[in-house]
Parts: structure tokens; C-alpha cells; sequence
């Protein structure tokens, strides 16, 4: 069944796509959720006047989600972890730690925005890149402290 997408969903498609989709989950996720509608001649007439409000919206998007990245660049955190003597910490700074020592800075990302493979485990300096945006991506700086204990 073709649908026309009336808001985004993740990893499916954005606003004012059309797709096709299977007819079960048509009718019982996306119409329920109203997150898109059936694509008839009629609703797509519809859309194309809609199409240049929704590009509007997305550059909109697209240059705050750059002006964010420049912010978010010259941001350096500082976090401060028990360590062993060797520099391997005692635990690992996860991203949840990060996005929380952010907060504190006024930045306000989520965690799933960070691209970390893996929890930090060493002392030392470490670029953390983020995704914001589509294809808006930038990095910030995280210098992990041993504790004073």
C-alpha cells in the first residue's frame, strides 16, 4: 500500500514521503498513530501544496542543526573518574555520564546523538563525535580526570 507520511518515523521514512508500505502496518501503526495517510490521487494533489512548507521547515532545521554543531565544537568536559595507576579507570564513562556533564555545561544533546562504539575506559583526551542532523555531524572534546581521592 502507498502512504504519504504526514510526521517523520525513525528509520522509515521523513514528512511528506511517499512509500509503500505493507497494508498491516498501514492500517494498525501509522494510520492509528496518524503518522501518515493513504496515497490517493486526491491526498497527493494535497501534498504537493504542503511539499514547499515542509522543505521550508527542513532548511529551518537543517541551519539551526549547524549553528548547534558550531556551539557544540568549542565545548570541552571535563569529567573526573577513579583510576588505577596504570590510567585505566575503575568503571568507564559511559555516554549517559557525558550527555549529563553536558547538561551541566547548558548543552542539551541526547545520548543516542553521541557515535561512541564503547564506554570510555582511559584517562586522557577523547573526541567524541555527534550526529545532530542529517548530514550535520561535529565533535567535542572529553578530558577525563583521575579523582582526587
Amino acid at each position: 500500500m502507498k502512504v504519504i507520511f504526514l510526521k517523520d518515523v525513525e528509520n522509515v521514512a521523513r514528512e511528506g514521503d511517499i512509500k509503500e508500505v505493507k497494508d498491516g502496518y498501514a492500517r494498525n501503526f501509522l494510520f492509528r498513530g496518524r503518522l501518515a495517510m493513504e496515497a490517493t490521487p486526491a491526498n497527493q494533489k494535497a501534498l504537493e501544496k504542503k511539499l514547499k512548507e515542509i522543505q521550508e521547515r527542513e532548511k529551518k532545521r537543517f541551519s539551526d542543526a549547524q549553528t548547534y554543531a558550531a556551539d557544540i565544537k568549542k565545548t570541552v568536559v571535563n569529567i573526573s573518574k577513579k583510576a588505577g595507576e596504570t590510567g585505566r579507570l575503575y568503571g568507564a564513562v559511559t555516554p549517559q555520564d557525558i550527555v549529563d556533564a553536558l547538561k551541566a555545561l547548558g548543552v542539551e544533546l541526547e545520548k543516542k546523538n553521541l557515535e561512541m562504539k564503547e564506554p570510555l575506559k582511559d584517562l586522557g583526551t577523547h573526541e567524541i563525535k555527534v550526529h545532530l542532523y542529517k548530514d550535520v555531524r561535529t565533535s567535542f572534546t572529553v578530558n577525563v580526570n583521575a579523582q582526587a581521592e
